[in-house]
């Protein structure tokens, strides 16, 4: 099958990397900002249950492997890179209707490549959107991890949007 063929069949949803080079400039944008205007580790109130708290993050979610030696840098660069391939072909050969995915994974997309420019450069990602209900604090976070968790959780409403294969062809024919 030639490429102007598959691309009829598959229409290509590379288009939507737009957005994902949208989410990489405005989370590298806002941790510029974020570094350059606040204090690290001091919180500055915005409102009741959201600070601005400059944080740095050697680990991943919720600072999973923080205290380790610094191998997970480049374990964590490797597999987002990696993830980063992964969903790039996963983009390219989505059908001509799953708009819905291909928003989801360049969601994802900007955000992993957000937090890998963050640990090439400085060996850590910045946080700074900070979170709580009286003693209890949630983990601070950034932009591309909004994306990357707006993006999960569209594929998660994804699955339970399309109907359950059943075996049969799609016009209903046998």
């Amino acid at each position: 099958m030639d490429v102007a063929m598959k691309e009829q069949v598959t229409g290509t949803k590379l288009k939507w990397l737009w957005l994902a080079v949208l989410v990489i400039a405005l989370d590298l944008g806002t941790k510029a900002v974020a570094s350059a205007m606040l204090m690290y580790g001091s919180p500055v109130p915005v409102i009741p249950m959201f600070n601005l708290t400059l944080l740095h993050n050697t680990g991943a979610a919720f600072s999973f492997l923080a205290s380790a030696a610094g191998w997970q840098r480049w374990f964590f660069v490797i597999l987002a890179l990696v993830v980063s391939v992964v969903l790039v072909g996963w983009l390219r050969n989505l059908q001509r209707h799953e708009t819905w995915t291909a928003i989801a994974i360049v969601l994802i997309l900007g955000g992993a490549l957000g937090n890998v420019y963050d640990r090439v450069v400085h060996g850590y990602v910045v946080d700074f959107l900070h979170f709580y209900w009286q003693d209890w604090h949630f983990p601070a976070f950034n932009l591309a991890d909004t994306a990357i968790t707006i993006g999960a959780a569209m594929m998660i409403l994804d699955m339970f949007r399309k109907p359950a294969d059943s075996g049969k062809p799609a016009n209903g024919s046998e």
